[in-house]
């Protein structure tokens, strides 16, 4: 592989010290901000902050990871004997991404038995859709990197068809002053989502090296900024939106 240039480096090493205080900032936020909101959406907005907290414990975890695997001396980057460990972030996303899809139906407010199954089939096709993502991601040549990555597509696809289809009728549902923001919320995770299998299909396109490895960590650091702390934001200004309808009888 290619070596790293200072650049590079500390391009990675500042984006995930961003990220390890972004995400900190947001939890601090989403479980102070729990108070302006009815208790009907205290839990969606306990777990939007606990997603935030998981993941900056992950991207500490990744910092140091950073920092121990390269050393800067004298305007060269050099490997150390460490290995860079990658696998927080799936450890990270097994624990997070069914989190974020369940916080979104429950600030929905949709009758238990829907609540019930909603989050039970998309909480599982995103655990599914991670499982499946890893080996591809570990993975030294692009054909299995392919086959995995087709193979994570399957559930990730299936939430897609729920968020666009399956929550379509409930969101009608919801009271006026939320619904469009409700419908950002679905948009915004297609979009953060969607940025991660560009990220993945790097090595596609002969893309490698230091190269690769600077565009796949700072791919996955932006889009997980904005599909936990921007959207863990979305799901408190929703929260507190319906719980002023709320007091007031408004829709």
């Amino acid at each position: 592989m290619d070596m790293l240039s200072v650049s590079q480096y500390s391009l990675i090493y500042n984006a995930f010290s961003f990220a390890f205080a972004a995400m900190g900032a947001a939890t601090l936020f989403l479980w102070f901000g729990r108070s302006q909101v009815s208790e009907n959406y205290k839990t969606a907005v306990t777990i939007s902050g606990l997603v935030c907290a998981i993941a900056a414990y992950h991207y500490l975890r990744i910092f140091e990871s950073w920092g121990a695997a390269y050393q800067l001396k004298g305007g060269v980057v050099t490997a150390t004997e460490v290995v860079f460990n990658d696998a927080y972030r799936y450890v990270d996303w097994l624990l997070t991404v069914p989190l974020l899809l369940i916080e979104l139906v429950l600030v929905m407010r949709l009758s238990r038995e829907e609540t019930v199954s909603k989050a039970k089939k998309l909480g599982f096709a995103a655990a599914l859709m991670i499982i499946l993502g890893y080996p591809g991601e570990i993975a030294a040549d692009v054909p299995t990197r392919a086959v995995w990555g087709t193979l994570s597509a399957i559930p990730f696809l299936y939430i897609l068809w729920e968020l666009f289809t399956g929550l379509g009728e409930s969101i009608e549902r919801q009271p006026e002053n939320v619904r469009e923001l409700i419908k950002q919320a679905r948009l915004l995770t297609l979009a953060s989502w969607g940025f991660y299998p560009i990220v993945f299909m790097a090595p596609y396109i002969k893309i490698s090296g230091a190269d690769a490895q600077t565009i796949i960590q700072i791919g996955y650091t932006i889009a997980d900024l904005v599909a936990k702390a921007v959207f863990g934001v979305v799901i408190w200004l929703i929260a507190v939106h319906k719980s002023q309808a709320e007091r007031t009888g408004g829709h």
